[in-house]
């Protein structure tokens, strides 16, 4: 059982089935077939099954799956460890990040970055919380930053910054600039959030559902909007209220082009984390991305929070 032989059983996987993972590997489909089904002989079971015409894992390839990433990320480990050798300070380096964090902090981490490391291949993939630490745990990231700590024992999470979350409104909003005394003073509005989406959770969409029950809110009238840039245009055109972190609503506050509101019972944050995967390698180029990532947020961080496992 080799890294290959695992890395075609994922990718059929992830692609579901034979014709797209040929596509994907560049490969035939005799010869993806030919692979998979030597792999299910050396294993003595199969790892598929055609259910309604449709390429699904068997039992015994729903238990393979963890075990297939990690032995690919392994392998992927050592093939970088010995190119680091000889170029410590060249090679790919791949960033996964909530898509929400890809603001003006993420372009000035890269443009140093870059500027100090231009031989290095830097690329970026947007996701959310759980899929950024999915894509560091296959290996298919060197370093992800996200919302929440994830406590699996595969991942290290090293807290970057605690930042604030706050109410906007549009500028002529009647409580534009002023304070409330409670988050529940504010049921009535309307409400424009993330939308929380059944098997595809996101640590932002349901911190402020969750913030809405703890401050005894329960349901409220909200308009879910899958995109933060939209999300910002309509609190703009007075659709309704949002509660955004500082840096998300930095520019268009700075332009006067929303505003915020006050709310006295309100000390909410959003806790990003960079995550490695625990044991991986990492390259010196990785290395030193991840020190300008700390510098960058290194302002801002919370005095007493320290690296958690």
């Amino acid at each position: 059982m080799d890294s290959d032989a695992l890395n075609t059983f994922l990718v059929v996987h992830r692609r579901g089935g034979i014709s797209n993972a040929a596509k994907a590997l560049h490969r035939s489909q005799p010869a993806i077939s030919r692979r998979i089904a030597l792999l299910e002989q050396e294993l003595g079971v199969p790892l598929f099954e055609r259910v309604a015409g449709r390429t699904m894992l068997s039992d015994a390839g729903r238990v393979m799956v963890p075990f297939a990433e990690r032995a690919v990320a392994a392998a992927h480990d050592a093939e970088n460890a010995v190119r680091a050798l000889a170029r410590p300070n060249s090679g790919p380096v791949a960033l996964a990040v909530v898509g929400t964090l890809a603001g003006g902090r993420l372009s000035t981490i890269m443009k140093r970055f870059a500027s100090e490391h231009p031989g290095v291949d830097l690329t970026l993939r947007t996701a959310t919380s759980a899929e950024v630490s999915d894509l560091i745990r296959r290996g298919e990231a060197t370093i992800g930053l996200r919302y929440d700590r994830d406590r699996s024992r595969d991942l290290d999470c090293d807290l970057l910054f605690a930042e604030p979350l706050q109410v906007v409104c549009a500028p002529d909003h009647a409580l534009a600039g002023r304070r409330v005394a409670r988050l529940a003073d504010l049921r009535g509005e309307r409400w424009i959030a993330f939308p929380v989406v059944p098997g595809r959770r996101e640590i932002t969409a349901s911190h402020v559902f969750a913030l809405f029950q703890i401050h005894g809110l329960g349901e409220v009238d909200w308009t879910p909007v899958d995109s933060l840039t939209a999300q910002k245009r309509l609190v703009e055109a007075g659709f309704g209220i949002a509660m955004l972190s500082q840096s998300n609503a930095a520019d268009e506050l700075g332009s006067s082009a929303i505003s915020t509101i006050g709310v006295g019972d309100l000390a909410a944050t959003h806790d990003i984390f960079a995550v490695t995967r625990r044991g991986g390698f990492l390259s010196a180029a990785s290395r030193r991305l991840l020190e300008v990532i700390r510098a960058e947020y290194s302002g801002t961080k919370a005095s007493g929070r320290a690296k958690t496992r």
